[in-house]
């Protein structure tokens, strides 16, 4: 076994803004590993709110170089775990024959719409996107800031049929997220994500929210399910925070049998980010992988994406 991994920049169309900040370029790690005769690549965000970086995530790997080369299993965590253990399911894909889907399980492999997601803007620049996106069977909106009943408004205003998820992105009080909650739910919405500080949220037990709750940042692997599922109705999935496909997958069973909704999110990344997601996010309540929609240009061999319907990956991309 041989392992290589990069750092890669990609551009954002545009400019992405949530709570927290926001930014141009999608910087991603890139890993492949080949037996010789077949190869297996994925790539993963390292994010800077749970604590990684590009170049973290790229020693991390190097200093694993000799046990993953052995075929052992290193202590990974994150992002460096996720670009590795994709990588891996893409080359026991290749090298057995056995497409990624079948080998998790799945009976049949479906194409999936997926959410778009609105920048934090002004509530004018959010209006026009969504005006600029109606006709998508799901928009998520960014919020973050004292305008926010006026975004979700002007956003309801410009697309009125479409189905709505607001991400405050940890942006809320539980009593900003008491006093704009039913009016989310005047408005349609039909989800609220991670309104408060993950480590604060428990402020939310008992808490009878008139809109679903789902939790994203305070959940990263089944050793917080527990604990999420007292204070939300539902939670993101995202394989940069489980550590890879593995752990996701073995994540949304244990949701499930919780009575959990189940989303399936993303970071903004490319298509070959996506392509495992899609086994996750099938049957799941709610499918995030918008990642190469907001990018300048995807991947080689990237998802065939029409409007907001993703079919499954080709070989070539991955799986």
């Amino acid at each position: 076994m041989l392992l290589t991994c990069r750092s890669e920049a990609w551009p954002i169309a545009g400019r992405f803004t949530i709570a927290r900040g926001s930014k141009t370029e999608a910087h991603i790690i890139y890993v492949e590993v080949t037996d010789g005769a077949y190869r297996g690549h994925g790539e993963a965000v390292p994010y800077a709110r749970y604590g990684e970086t590009v170049e973290g995530a790229l020693a991390a790997l190097d200093a694993a170089r000799p046990a993953i080369e052995a075929g052992q299993t290193p202590a990974l965590t994150g992002a460096a775990a996720n670009a590795l253990d994709c990588a891996l399911w893409d080359l026991r894909a290749k090298a057995s024959g056995v497409p990624a889907w079948k080998a998790a399980g799945l009976r049949s492999f479906s194409p999936l719409k997926t959410a778009y997601t609105l920048s934090l803007d002004t509530p004018e620049a959010m209006g026009a996107q969504a005006a600029a996106n109606a006709r998508r069977p799901l928009l998520k909106l960014k919020i973050g800031g004292p305008d926010d009943l006026a975004r979700v408004e002007a956003v309801r205003r410009n697309a009125p049929k479409t189905r709505l998820i607001v991400d405050a992105n940890e942006g809320l009080t539980r009593d900003s997220l008491k006093a704009l909650a039913p009016e989310l739910k005047r408005l349609g919405v039909v989800l609220i994500e991670q309104p408060l500080k993950a480590g604060e949220d428990d402020a939310l037990e008992g808490y009878k929210c008139p809109v679903p709750l789902c939790a994203d940042e305070s959940l990263h692997t089944r050793a917080e399910l527990d604990r999420c599922a007292r204070l939300y109705d539902a939670v993101n999935i995202k394989l940069d925070k489980t550590g890879g496909l593995t752990e996701a997958l073995a994540l949304k069973r244990a949701a499930k049998d919780k009575g959990l909704r189940i989303m399936v999110g993303c970071m903004v990344a490319t298509s070959l980010s996506m392509a495992p997601a899609m086994i996750v996010a099938q049957g799941a309540d709610f499918v995030d992988l918008d990642g190469p929609l907001l990018l300048a240009k995807d991947r080689e061999h990237g998802l065939k994406i029409t409007g907001s319907m993703l079919e499954p990956p080709e070989p070539a991309l991955w799986g």
